[in-house]
């Protein structure tokens, strides 16, 4: 073997992994993360062994107790969010309802599994005081409404964190907590990409974690 030959082994063997390193290192850094607003949610795991927000990347409602009032909410959830990730590892739908709800619930989800799959759809039932713990850990600047209910989806990270938008122009004072499942725009012009942007932090980290072993 030619020492030209050689150096070209030692190339590919040595520099280009380390390139490849500097390159991820570099674009993790300067890659615009979704902001936490809240940290140390309560997991949900605490009211539903079956069930965890830890590593997981979970889309979390409440549903409350008008299941047929607010249903729409649901199929646009589904429309909008589920649909297009669902696919993705680790991705979870969490529906918080009210215990005394089965009926209604085994109902709508008949109704939504005529149009997906519901492989990643989790309805959760729960008393209401637990409802009322749960969603205060979140820390939002909305209350649930007197049926349990808040027409927002929250965006809860693989650490159990609740994800969102610190200067949004539409929110009041610039934080938006959680998306509107009523507006249809905002679930596909906002949620849509936050998503995208937590799921892209992961893919790259993993990345990453991968280059790191490699080296």
């Amino acid at each position: 073997m030619s020492k030209i030959q050689k150096y070209v082994v030692l190339f590919a063997l040595f520099i280009v992994p380390l390139l490849f390193y500097i390159f991820l290192s570099m674009g993790i850094n300067n890659f615009a993360k979704l902001p936490v607003l809240t940290k140390n949610v309560i997991d949900i795991s605490t009211i539903d062994k079956t069930k965890e927000f830890n590593n997981r990347i979970s889309i979390v409602t409440f549903l409350g107790n008008d299941v047929e009032g607010v249903k729409g909410e649901l199929f646009n959830l589904n429309q909008k969010i589920y649909k297009p990730f669902y696919g993705f590892k680790d991705f979870q739908m969490i529906v918080v309802v009210p215990k005394g709800t089965e009926a209604e619930i085994e109902k709508l989800k008949n109704e939504i599994g005529a149009f997906t799959t519901m492989e990643k759809w989790n309805f959760i039932f729960v008393e209401k005081v637990e409802i009322e713990v749960l969603y205060d850990s979140f820390k939002t600047n909305q209350a649930l409404d007197a049926n349990l209910h808040s027409s927002r989806a929250f965006i809860i990270d693989k650490d159990v964190q609740l994800r969102g938008r610190k200067k949004d122009k539409d929110a009041v004072d610039g934080k938006l907590y959680g998306y509107n499942m009523q507006s249809v725009g905002e679930l596909n012009d906002k949620m849509k990409d936050d998503v995208k942007v937590v799921l892209a932090e992961y893919r790259l980290a993993l990345k990453k974690n991968n280059a790191d072993r490699q080296i």
